[in-house]
């Protein structure tokens, strides 16, 4: 099903790792035009990126303050770039980010955006990296197949 022109676009806000400040965006931004990783969840739908930021380096001092305004500009969800779960090491502060601003902004937040690039994968499975915790459920949404990793590294 074709996205309806007359449907109102879905909304989101992509807070990326300070670590990657200059960062121009292009594999969130192809991952939303191509509805890859993290992006599936809106094939039938037209989304807009409302706000883009970053979280200010650790301990990530524009949580308090970013999903606000992005509320404000009609952000629905919050993206957590693929970048802070894949960078080294792994954001530490994820879950506790995305715990405060689903409580105190009321907005959903969804780990990741583009696909994991194979290269990262194969890194972060010799260092254990995602072999704890809730990071097989972080993970999740941007791991694809192998063909889209590879496509993106």
């Amino acid at each position: 099903m074709e996205p309806s022109e007359n449907q109102e676009s879905h909304k989101v806000g992509i807070i990326i790792c300070h670590r990657y400040h200059r960062c121009g965006g292009g594999k969130c931004f192809r991952a939303l035009r191509n509805r890859e990783g993290a992006f599936e969840r809106y094939q039938n739908q037209p989304v807009e990126v409302a706000a883009y930021a970053t979280c200010d380096g650790c301990p990530g001092g524009n949580i308090e303050y970013v999903p606000e305004e992005m509320a404000k500009n009609g952000v629905q969800t919050v993206h957590f770039a693929t970048g802070m779960i894949v960078g080294y090491p792994p954001c530490p502060y994820i879950e506790y980010f995305q715990s405060y601003i689903e409580n105190r902004f009321g907005l959903e937040v969804v780990m990741g955006t583009h696909p994991i690039p194979e290269k990262y994968r194969i890194n972060h499975e010799k260092l254990g990296s995602w072999n704890h915790g809730n990071w097989p459920e972080i993970i999740e949404p941007v791991m694809a197949d192998e063909q889209t990793r590879l496509a993106y590294n």
